[in-house]
């Protein structure tokens, strides 16, 4: 690790963690340490590749830190699953992921592979989606609030006929990426297919990333506040990681308010998770409405228009959950033409009135807003939906906690 202290939280599947964590957080309080700097990785598939980044993230901080500032840091590992703009996850990644579903992988894996020309495989395919899925259980989305759903919340594509369901999904992919090769018949079928899988999946660890934040992060925060109510926390997450942060807003009781600042890497959520109003929708909010009001300091989500896996994939995969015959027509670059389903990790905060928007080079040069939403632009710095090893970006989160040297 490249910086100390350094401590690890670890939480699993349900945002159940070790004894103790709390404490340990508490004791670096004691010892002098006045701010903890609190990561949440997104794709990932081992600890030891969680602990990587976040030794390369920090490794610059020390230098940037102002005198008099004592910081700490922690890592928080869960599983998480690989989310880019790959055709289909990969089937180890998978199992690591969902042991308990591993039953249920190897069947889809063989279906995907075999690409059977009959009728009926897609019926058991269908199935199989729906158990990896939970469905049937507890609902996958956040009650509706970032957009229309079917009336039970589950993703309308995991409840619809899975043979029309894979058709849309073959000539939304295509769409969007019209050089490759699909086939036709059955051949193009099992390649939308793939693609239903992979939207399961996503949803899968979108639920899970909800719950690690509000069940996990967020009560571990509380227990934290209560003991050492002079720490500054300041909560950093990338992609689904992004949402577990943000979602630990909600793990939070109203009274305590320990989070002095939040930055959001290539978030993988609804740009209009913070509106109090959908602009598509006036009678409906977003899933964290003024959770921003939360955090002492200013919530910053950086974005850049580089990252497919937000601009491209995310969007299908919102559209898909909300209304399975939205894929007929053509994806493109669904973000540009439908904000409805446009990533915070995209385009920025949308729908939150006073939102300031700045460029990578702008908050590098005069230091982030205070307080308040703030969308920096990370373009030119950040190419990729994973490109976030970026000393640029360490020294937005160090401005964004008011730690940095003047």
């Amino acid at each position: 690790m490249s910086v100390d202290p350094y401590r690890e939280i670890v939480f699993d599947k349900d945002g159940e963690g070790p004894a103790g964590q709390a404490a340990e957080l508490v004791a670096l309080a004691r010892r002098g340490v006045t701010d903890l700097v609190v990561f949440a990785h997104g794709w990932n598939n081992s600890p030891s590749g969680a602990t990587l980044l976040y030794s390369d993230f920090f490794a610059p901080f020390p230098e940037l830190l102002a005198p008099g500032v004592e910081a700490g840091y922690a890592g928080i590992v869960w599983p998480s699953m690989m989310f880019t703009d790959d055709p289909v996850p990969d089937f180890r990644a998978l199992v690591t992921t969902l042991p308990e579903k591993e039953r249920t992988i190897v069947r889809l894996t063989e279906l995907l592979e075999l690409a059977p020309p009959r009728e009926e495989a897609f019926a058991e395919f269908g199935a199989l989606l729906r158990e990896l899925a939970d469905v049937g259980g507890e609902g996958l989305l956040d009650g509706g609030r970032e957009g229309p759903v079917a009336d039970d919340g589950v993703p309308a594509f995991l409840t619809a006929d899975p043979l029309e369901t894979c058709a849309l999904f073959a000539d939304a992919a295509r769409a969007a990426a019209p050089e490759a090769l699909f086939g036709d018949g059955f051949g193009r079928l099992w390649k939308g297919g793939r693609e239903a899988l992979r939207q399961a999946t996503y949803y899968v660890m979108k639920r899970r990333a909800g719950q690690v934040g509000e069940r996990g992060l967020g009560p571990l925060l509380a227990e934290v506040a209560r003991a050492a109510p002079g720490l500054r926390v300041h909560l950093v997450g990338h992609s689904m990681g992004a949402r577990l942060v943000a979602y630990a807003l909600r793990g939070l009781p109203g009274a305590l308010r320990p989070v002095r600042s939040m930055t959001l890497l290539q978030g993988a959520f609804s740009h209009y998770a913070f509106a109090a109003r959908l602009p598509h929708a006036p009678d409906r909010s977003g899933a964290l409405r003024d959770m921003q009001l939360r955090v002492r300091g200013p919530v910053v989500a950086c974005h850049s228009r580089h990252d497919t896996a937000l601009g491209v994939v995310y969007p299908l995969a919102s559209r898909a959950a909300r209304d399975s015959a939205s894929l007929a027509e053509p994806l493109g670059r669904a973000v540009a033409r439908d904000a409805r389903w446009g990533a915070i990790g995209w385009d920025g905060v949308q729908g939150v009135p006073g939102a300031a928007r700045r460029t990578l080079a702008t908050v590098l040069r005069d230091g982030v807003p205070a307080s308040g939403c703030v969308s920096v632009d990370a373009a030119e710095a950040v190419r990729s939906h994973s490109d976030v090893r970026r000393p640029e970006l360490a020294r937005v989160v160090v401005s964004a906690a008011r730690i940095g040297r003047r």
